[in-house]
């Protein structure tokens, strides 16, 4: 069995490239040929005249859904979907995506689209996501990872100025869930199975966990039915892995947060033990199989 791990040619970083050995490996131990290439290497070339088959499937990490979705037109099985990997990569449709589900999540408005060149003329709904969400108030950008693009706003003066400055960046904004400051939980998910679960934790007055800014981690046993909410958000957006956030409710209950396509899995194996990548290649294997 052949595969193609594709990643991003302008992403570079002993972060990133540790992972890709580490899938590259687990593919070996598999028996599986696996070849890196990049998303600059594996062109979208429409109208192209048919080359021969480059691999049994492709393993797509990175997030160039055109290039995958191209892959699939191709007839290639991608790891995850293009269409998983752009649900996830935009919040807003992550959380539209979960919507009809059931599932807990923040109450969560999404800001009016505009356009580069216009910007917000006028702010004037902000009045009214205000009025339905209160303060203090989560904004996010739509598009972001690692928490670095998630914002606290305590007055209408600070939401003002933090839209302003966003310019026409796709946002949403969501409920303060105050009862989760500073923790949340990570769950693992590959294939029917929570693989691993881990606590993450701030002890410097942020209220995000984030480990890239800052955050801390222990492991953490999930139960039944955080498992079984981790599974359905994966069965709902066509995930065959992925990690997925939850914070904690007032009662202790938890709340989606996010789902991640392309979790970046070695904090979740410094804390745990468990290698997401191992699991990854097995599932993977097992499906193209017919198992």
């Amino acid at each position: 069995m052949k595969g193609i791990l594709i990643v991003n040619e302008f992403l570079h970083s002993n972060k990133f490239n540790e992972i890709h050995s580490w899938l590259l490996e687990a593919a070996g131990k598999q028996g599986i040929g696996m070849e890196l290439k990049t998303n600059a290497e594996l062109l979208v070339d429409i109208g192209a005249a048919h080359r021969g088959k480059l691999a049994d499937f492709i393993l797509f990490w990175d997030k160039d859904v055109k290039l995958a979705r191209y892959l699939e037109q191709l007839a290639y099985p991608v790891f995850n979907s293009a269409h998983a990997i752009e649900t996830c990569d935009d919040k807003a449709l992550t959380h539209l995506a979960l919507m009809n589900t059931g599932l807990p999540m923040p109450r969560t408005i999404l800001a009016p689209k505009t356009f580069d060149n216009i910007g917000y003329t006028n702010n004037l709904f902000l009045e009214d996501v205000a009025k339905q969400l209160g303060f203090p108030m989560v904004v996010k950008e739509c598009f972001g990872s690692f928490g670095q693009q998630v914002y606290l706003v305590k007055d209408m003066a600070e939401l003002r100025e933090k839209l302003k400055l966003l310019g026409a960046k796709p946002v949403l904004f969501q409920e303060f869930v105050r009862s989760s400051f500073g923790k949340d939980i990570r769950l693992q998910v590959v294939g029917d199975q929570v693989i691993a679960a881990m606590y993450r934790y701030s002890d410097q007055g942020d209220f995000r966990a984030n480990l890239t800014i800052g955050g801390k981690m222990k492991p953490y046993e999930a139960s039944e039915k955080q498992r079984e909410q981790a599974l359905m958000c994966c069965k709902h957006i066509g995930l065959d892995f992925a990690g997925v956030d939850m914070l904690f409710g007032e009662e202790g209950e938890t709340i989606i947060c996010e789902v991640n396509s392309n979790a970046h899995f070695k904090n979740i194996y410094d804390c745990t033990g468990v290698n997401a990548a191992d699991a990854i290649m097995a599932h993977i294997r097992s499906k193209l199989n017919g198992n």
